[in-house]
């Protein structure tokens, strides 16, 4: 079956996270993902830890189905290459440090009149103009920046996400703009520039907190795994364990009082009778949950939130993710080549019969050099060259 971006080829100049998850979502549908990587090094992800049979995480995590070609594109000879690989390319993606693709030569601007139906896409810290266009940006950077680290945590000090969550957001938006910009240019025939800035990705993201404190009204506090605004939400102790909980609704309040903690006179009790009394009774509430949990086992409580048909979850590390079995009976899980064997990989979310997700294998520095070159018209003698000289 052929899937929807058969045909498209990309070309990245890439690292860490945010541009490479990006690519890796048009890789897994089907795009020629050819990676720039510098000569001996590359993304400097793949030095991040040795934890996947000596690969790097992050590295195996976003850089499957894609092709590696090792250029040092400040000299002319890689210059010429990246210039021939244009020629065919669809879309051209960058998150290098700010300025330095312009500096190459590769500005949306300097390259539309060559190639007008070329997309070009630029992630960055905080956008291409403003006081802080020239800014360093580093996930936990952003998170701090947008706001993020001031509703995340508990009373006393803000946490990070245990995730790259700032470069997650820039990537998906690179990556949605990317799948708008080729719908565009079928109506007109045109590439166009999407301009990516992680603060905006983040920004978006923060939007009910954003509203919750308008006008100067107080923001939501930290409330650790808790939720702010909401109660009860969030995890309680059992006898032998912890259970996550959330409450969305009177119905769900009366259910939880009558069929959960088995005293139904709690839910007319006036401390608790709409959720911003419970919000603001929290500790009470908290106390008397607690309390009624003490005696119950894990699986009693949830037995009794289930039967109520009150949403509950376990708290998972990550050796319960992989075992998962709602993953395992939905067969969410295959296997991809790398460099150093076969390793498991998530089938892309978004499950469909119209076609099979590519899930082809995360490269090696410079594993598909030679043979790019020789598609571009290198001979191996040019080839070998390139390489003496450090070009490749």
């Amino acid at each position: 079956m052929k899937r929807p971006l058969d045909g498209v080829t990309v070309v990245t100049l890439e690292h860490a996270i945010a541009a490479p998850f990006c690519t890796r979502q048009l890789a897994d549908l089907g795009a020629r993902v050819i990676k720039v990587e510098r000569p001996g090094v590359g993304d400097f992800a793949r030095a991040y830890d040795e934890r996947v049979q000596g690969m790097a995480s992050h590295f195996v995590w976003t850089n499957r189905s894609k092709e590696s070609l090792t250029l040092d594109v400040k000299q002319p000879v890689a210059q010429e290459v990246l210039a021939k690989l244009l020629e065919d390319a669809d879309v051209l993606v960058q998150n290098l440090a700010p300025g330095a693709a312009a500096r190459l030569g590769l500005s949306f601007e300097a390259l539309h009149e060559k190639h007008p139906r070329l997309i070009v896409c630029d992630i960055s810290g905080y956008g291409d103009d403003g006081p802080y266009r020239d800014k360093k940006a580093y996930d936990l950077l952003i998170q701090s920046e947008s706001g993020f680290l001031s509703v995340t945590g508990s009373d006393a000090e803000p946490a990070k996400a245990g995730c790259s969550i700032a470069d997650i957001a820039a990537g998906m938006y690179a990556y949605t703009g990317i799948l708008a910009a080729l719908m565009q240019r079928d109506k007109t025939g045109k590439g166009s520039r999407i301009d990516v800035s992680m603060l905006e990705s983040m920004v978006e993201w923060m939007g009910y907190p954003l509203y919750y404190a308008f006008e100067g009204a107080a923001p939501p506090p930290r409330a650790g795994a808790a939720h702010a605004t909401i109660y009860p939400y969030g995890p309680f102790p059992a006898s032998d364990g912890t259970v996550m909980l959330g409450l969305q609704n009177e119905r769900e309040w009366g259910a939880f009082c009558k069929t959960v903690l088995e005293r139904p006179e709690l839910a007319t009790d006036e401390r608790f009778a709409s959720n911003s009394r419970r919000v603001a009774n929290r500790d009470a509430l908290r106390a008397l949950i607690a309390d009624g949990f003490s005696s119950l086992t894990v699986e009693q409580v949830v037995q009794r939130l289930d039967t109520a048909q009150i949403a509950n979850a376990s708290v998972n590390d990550m050796h319960d993710v992989w075992n998962h079995p709602q993953l395992k009976a939905r067969n969410r899980w295959t296997t991809v080549p790398t460099p150093s064997g076969l390793i498991p990989a998530l089938l892309p979310p978004g499950k469909t019969e119209a076609y099979a997700p590519r899930m082809d294998a995360v490269p090696g520095l410079g594993e598909n050099t030679d043979a790019i070159l020789q598609e571009l018209g290198w001979s191996s003698v040019a080839i070998a060259s390139m390489r003496s000289a450090g070009a490749i």
